[in-house]
């Protein structure tokens, strides 16, 4: 390129010299004739779009969305951009840094808002994807809320689906936790086998409790505090006194996440109301103390 440029100048140069005159419209200043070049674009994901695989790296030859009416494993329901200190590093974010609870906050409460509820509240999970390093060195801040639907409360194989997952825990949604048979191994749950609430059950979702910030290691210590705060759930589910004789009314099954999970900022316990000694055969909410007696 620059040896016909330099041959360019260099011609009109002769000419010049020559005495030849300037065509009409030619000034003698090339470089002021030629468009700049656009601003050069960073490749950001779009939110909406459907992948056919789960990606834990946001790599750009990975990245091949299809139409969310096909099949499809995962749905993008928010992008979000890392900004302050959080984008002023060298590399993506680390688990557990202050850049992954900042993005994963971000995409808990988009991604509730686009489903309809609590995304743990029904078979979903919900995975944040940043960008490659290479692409992260390139200026790519943007981060991926990503989330897809799983088997089952216990199994959390992706399940392909169609169509989008915006309003999917509505009321009345398949998708939705509802009543269990708990499948016990001595003193552990195995499994909680979803079953309709007009078939006989022992056990019930009643919502998620948001624990507070702290570490992991403490959470197992004072799991004590997550089941005190499941049975106020249960009282305000069932609608019922929420005072000492709770623990008198129900036993209570929570689910939490993993250590890596709960160190990435996902606090969300999944608190469920649990009778072993009765039988139901109806859901408890808005039962009353008719429904939830004292035992």
């Amino acid at each position: 390129m620059r040896r016909w440029l330099t041959a360019a100048v260099a011609v009109t140069a002769v000419l010049a010299l020559a005495g030849c005159g300037v065509p009409a419209g030619v000034d003698r200043d090339l470089a002021d004739d030629w468009p700049a070049l656009p601003a050069a674009k960073a490749f950001v994901p779009e939110a909406g779009a459907c992948h056919p695989i789960v990606q834990d790296i946001g790599y750009l030859s990975g990245y091949n969305p299809v139409d969310c009416a096909t099949q499809h494993r995962v749905e993008t329901l928010h992008v979000g951009t890392l900004t302050g200190p959080d984008a002023d590093r060298s590399t993506p974010p680390r688990a557990g840094s202050n850049g992954v609870h900042t993005a994963r906050a971000e995409c808990d409460r988009q991604v509730n808002k686009a489903v309809g509820a609590d995304w743990r509240s029904g078979r979903l999970q919900l995975s944040v994807v940043f960008p490659s390093g290479s692409a992260w060195a390139g200026g790519a801040r943007w981060f991926r809320c990503d989330v897809y639907e799983v088997a089952s409360l216990d199994d959390g194989s992706v399940t392909p689906r169609t169509g989008s997952l915006r309003g999917a825990l509505k009321p009345g949604s398949p998708l939705t936790f509802g009543c269990f048979n708990p499948k016990l191994a001595k003193d552990d749950i195995e499994e909680m086998r979803p079953v309709a609430c007009t078939a006989k059950h022992h056990a019930e979702f009643v919502g998620i409790y948001q624990f507070p910030d702290i570490s992991y290691a403490e959470f197992q210590r004072t799991s004590g505090r997550a089941h005190k705060a499941c049975r106020s759930l249960i009282a305000k589910y069932a609608k019922v006194p929420d005072n000492s004789d709770m623990r008198y009314r129900a036993g209570t099954i929570i689910y939490h996440p993993f250590e890596e999970e709960w160190k990435d900022g996902n606090r969300g316990i999944q608190c469920f109301l649990w009778l072993s000694d009765r039988t139901l055969t109806r859901s408890l909410k808005g039962a009353g103390s008719k429904g939830l007696p004292l035992r």
